[in-house]
């Protein structure tokens, strides 16, 4: 009897609606995770929500086409909300991999280490919320992945007027240390860069000579 009891409960335990855990601004099931959650406390700077702005943001390596050398990023990279905006993301992962959208600067005493984070194991979509301060700022977003950055999956979220643009943010600003693949020319190149124009140029005048001598050969009208 105790065994059946025992697993009863753990399959229970293993259904969708209780395998998802929901730890204060930290919910997590087997699809992915939202953490520091934050839908309802306002910024110290904040006396009430100015507005509520909703933000769907897609993710993935089809959005990265237009881009020579990249292979992740985001549908769109650049958004604007008024101060004190509660701002609800519905972030859409288009792939098959990890990816997150991880937003970094907010007040730490609301979100530990600053930061706000939705990500996804693989295809679907998350929605989390999050409410900023009343300065003007510009916000980092990426996905955590560092490959994934480094390809292209970056962004900015300006608060107010911001306070400037960041770079590396495709087809908005440039990068930062851009992706340069120097030619170390040889001895070598150069001689067989020469012979590669002098065979060029012999192989042109023999085709001229076999034209010319063709053209005499035809019968005149």
């Amino acid at each position: 009897m105790k065994q059946v009891i025992l697993l009863l409960l753990t399959f229970i335990a293993n259904t969708p609606a209780f395998a998802a855990m929901n730890h204060g601004g930290m919910m997590m099931d087997d699809k992915g995770m939202i953490m520091n959650n934050n839908p309802d406390k306002l910024p110290r700077d904040c006396k009430e929500i100015s507005e509520d702005i909703n933000i769907t943001i897609h993710g993935g390596k089809k959005f990265a086409k237009d881009f020579a050398g990249k292979m992740f990023t985001y549908d769109k990279r650049d958004w604007q909300v008024p101060p004190c905006a509660r701002v609800n993301v519905t972030f859409i992962n288009e792939d098959d991999i990890r990816h997150q959208f991880m937003i970094h600067g907010l007040p730490g005493y609301l979100y530990p280490k600053g930061m706000f984070t939705i990500e996804l194991y693989g295809k679907g979509q998350k929605t989390g919320s999050f409410i900023v301060p009343s300065r003007d700022y510009t916000y980092y977003i990426h996905c955590e992945v560092s490959q994934h950055t480094e390809k292209g999956m970056k962004a900015q979220l300006k608060v107010g007027k911001g306070n400037g643009d960041l770079d590396s943010i495709l087809g908005l600003t440039p990068p930062l240390f851009p992706d340069l693949y120097p030619i170390k020319n040889t001895d070598y190149t150069w001689l067989a860069l020469f012979f590669s124009m002098v065979i060029g140029a012999l192989l042109v005048r023999l085709f001229s000579n076999i034209l010319a001598a063709r053209t005499e050969q035809e019968p005149k009208p």
